[in-house]
């Protein structure tokens, strides 16, 4: 009896039974996954469809090529006969779900096959992707020509004209490389534009949520906007977060900048930005209730444009020269003169331009750091004036400079706290 057990469990190289299992299990779980999506979103086929798919794929990968396209084909079959019910009753397709449906077939026969990772990553994103319809038709209900346009551009700057430049610097001096900062400016567009993107979608939310994301695509015309806007609406204590707030993303995503081109420098900065970014914090956490409720729209426009991208490339082209000449002819104090100068400029530029230097080694990771803190503070400075225009929010112009000066404060301290008791020494 036990011999014929044996037999009939008989175990090899190829089917493994834990192997086998796993397989199977994953193949099944993506298409529980995908189908509890469909399920919870009322659609015809749920949670025992897709699982069914998905084990048949799996299953299917471990037979003979031709089993598995004949249930391919039987999937496809199934979801044509799913869209001609529904065009008959309703008239309308479930093209999703159908798509849906045989992308879970395929899954599980990745997962079969024992492409786990792709199988599971692939089901995630799939369903993420599925239950993201509210935010996917509310915001394509709004897409404007300007914003197709500008997705088009970074395409074609990033897949076409990227390729075409020359690699290495152009001039005798070493002071300009073409795809370098090529590939800088078109990150820095692709960080504005995905943030422009989430403002469209979830700026609606609240004060704080319009000028975090409205800072991380430009700080200054967000600030501007606000302190237009929010005391034209009896918003004056908000007005005072939101400002700061603004200056806090803009800290983040210059610190994203110097991770991205200067990793060694974000140890050198993290302190001073985040010490900043707490005063900001504590100023936010007493008002939220108010910057949490109440509703904002930034009448921002898309900021990749082929004018904005060439203008925003010229000035990080001249910060990026001058940075270098000014650090060879006068060491780390030139550097600090060319970032004051373009921190009231672009803090975005100043601080792409100085890790820039510091990755062709013509400044230290210290240097490109203390550059990015020093654009930082001086962009928020140029947030005060931005206020005191605004004659309805003059009367928490004082609460804003207060604030602000804490915030530079705070960073100036860090920055005396970095330079001589963490600096590196020669």
């Amino acid at each position: 009896m036990h011999s014929l057990i044996d037999a009939l469990h008989a175990q090899s190289p190829q089917f493994l039974p834990i192997t086998t299992a796993a397989k199977l299990a994953v193949a099944l779980a993506i298409g529980l996954l995908i189908g509890f999506e469909r399920q919870w979103s009322n659609k015809d086929f749920g949670v025992r469809t897709f699982g069914l798919a998905g084990i048949l794929g799996g299953l299917t990968a471990l037979m003979p090529l031709p089993i598995l396209l004949i249930s391919l084909g039987g999937i496809i079959a199934l979801a044509i006969l799913l869209n001609v019910r529904d065009i008959r009753v309703s008239g309308s397709m479930e093209g999703t779900t159908s798509l849906a449906l045989i992308v879970t077939f395929v899954l599980g026969a990745l997962s079969g096959g024992g492409h786990i990772f792709t199988a599971t990553a692939s089901g995630i994103v799939v369903t993420w992707l599925l239950s993201l319809k509210p935010q996917f038709r509310a915001f394509a209900g709004g897409v404007k020509p300007q914003e197709i346009r500008s997705a088009l551009l970074l395409g074609l700057l990033g897949f076409v004209i990227w390729p075409l430049i020359p690699a290495g610097h152009l001039d005798p001096w070493g002071l300009f490389y073409p795809r370098e900062a090529w590939v800088t400016v078109l990150v820095i567009a692709s960080i504005g534009f995905l943030n422009y993107i989430l403002l469209r979608i979830y700026g609606a939310k609240g004060v704080a949520f319009s000028a975090i994301l409205g800072g991380l695509v430009n700080s200054t015309a967000t600030a501007a906007e606000l302190s237009s806007t929010l005391p034209a609406a009896g918003l004056l204590d908000a007005t005072v977060v939101a400002v700061l707030l603004t200056s806090t993303a803009m800290f983040i995503r210059n610190l994203l900048l110097l991770a991205v081109f200067a990793p060694a420098a974000v140890e050198f900065a993290i302190a001073p930005l985040f010490a900043m970014s707490l005063i900001a914090g504590w100023f936010a956490w007493r008002g939220r209730s108010l910057a949490a409720t109440s509703q904002v729209s930034l009448a921002m426009e898309s900021p990749v444009s082929l004018g904005k991208v060439l203008r925003f490339g010229a000035l990080f082209i001249a910060i990026q020269i001058a940075g270098t000449a000014a650090t060879r002819w006068l060491g780390g104090a030139g550097l600090l003169i060319v970032s004051i100068v373009g921190g009231a400029v672009s803090s975005a530029s100043t601080t792409a331009a100085a890790a820039n230097l510091s990755g062709h080694g013509h400044a230290s990771p210290f240097q490109a750091a203390i550059a990015t803190v020093v654009a930082s503070i001086v962009s928020t400075l140029m947030n005060l004036p931005l206020v005191y225009r605004q004659a309805k929010a003059r009367t928490i112009f004082p609460r804003v400079l207060w604030a602000t000066l804490l915030q530079m404060l705070a960073g100036v301290a860090a920055l005396i706290v970095i330079t001589f008791l963490i600096r590196p020494r020669p």
